[in-house]
């Protein structure tokens, strides 16, 4: 008869254990951000020892001499080779008088068009797969607008032409990560614009949760 742990409740404690090895275990590279974030959920969602086990089970323990992580990884950071490869979901995007998005889970195509007449389309990138390392994305725009959101660690390139109208750069553009993808947007907006911004991805932000947590708890300890 196999052993099975009581269930007894867990204690704030017991989950902060848990959550530190998950954090280990992504700057290991051992998980990517979207496990993290999953697991981060079911361990404060947890109320016993039996709901927190499995939630590490697959992870080597503290200090067991396991493979240390690639050169150059920094904790948090995405795992893009695993987000590239596939075959784009949809190639294009018209808005005439109207508007189209693509957000959430999906593949990019390596070419991607982006038409918006008295119209405008949203293309958020942040939990999206990329079909190649290279993603072109034309917008023609005529009194209308697109936007398009791409992760931090992405390079943007804007090469597009406005006529009373204008194509925007991400503010507080990032050194880009090595290995993510390569976005160039292009085209023409003529009373119109297109615009690209950076914003984190829902992963990113329960990281950032979670060290203001900890920065809170070791404030704490000191007071």
């Amino acid at each position: 008869m196999s052993e099975e742990l009581p269930e007894l409740r867990a204690s704030d404690a017991d989950r902060e254990k848990v959550a530190e090895r998950l954090r280990d275990a992504m700057a290991e590279g051992r998980l990517d951000m979207d496990e993290f974030g999953e697991r981060l959920d079911a361990v404060y969602r947890a109320r016993t020892y039996a709901e927190l086990e499995p939630l590490t089970r697959d992870l080597p323990a503290t200090g067991s001499g396991a493979p240390a992580a690639r050169p150059g990884a920094q904790p948090g950071g995405e795992n893009w080779p695993a987000r590239i490869g596939g075959t784009g979901d949809a190639r294009w995007g018209i808005g005439v008088l109207s508007g189209f998005q693509h957000t959430g889970r999906w593949t990019v195509p390596a070419r991607f068009k982006a038409i918006a007449f008295w119209g405008g389309g949203q293309l958020d990138l942040r939990e999206a797969r990329f079909e190649s390392r290279e993603t072109v994305i034309d917008c023609w725009t005529v009194m209308g607008g697109v936007n398009i959101v791409v992760p931090p660690g992405v390079q943007v390139e804007v090469r597009g032409i406005g006529i009373m109208g204008g194509f925007g750069r991400p503010a507080g553009d990032d050194t880009p990560d090595p290995d993510a993808p390569r976005v160039v947007v292009r085209g023409f907006a003529f009373w119109g614009g297109v615009g690209t911004e950076r914003k984190p991805t829902r992963a990113q932000r329960r990281l950032e949760k979670e060290r203001r947590r900890g920065e809170g708890e070791d404030r704490k300890e000191l007071g």
